[in-house]
């Protein structure tokens, strides 16, 4: 199988059909022992719960230095609305 120059392959149909992975399903990599594992992404509460956390990891390393020092419920309360409706 040969490797474009986007780094895209093809998926023999073989294996998507037996991984269930179809048109639109969304795939994970992992390197384990020096190989490319690809799979299905789970759709599970943990996995939900995963990608979440990682978001919120990735958006704290970018939030100005008075922001790093609140809370979750205190970023919350900064973005809801006011009483007239602004942000």
């Amino acid at each position: 199988m040969q490797v474009t120059e986007k780094g895209q392959v093809t998926i023999p149909k073989r294996l998507r059909d037996a991984a269930g992975i179809l048109p639109g399903s969304h795939v994970s990599f992992a390197i384990e022992g020096g190989k490319i594992i690809i799979q299905k992404a789970g759709t599970g509460t943990d996995d939900r719960r995963k990608a979440l956390r990682a978001a919120a990891a990735r958006v704290r390393t970018s939030l100005d230095q008075p922001f790093k020092q609140m809370d979750s419920e205190a970023i919350m309360a900064f973005l809801r609305p006011d009483d007239d409706g602004h942000a």
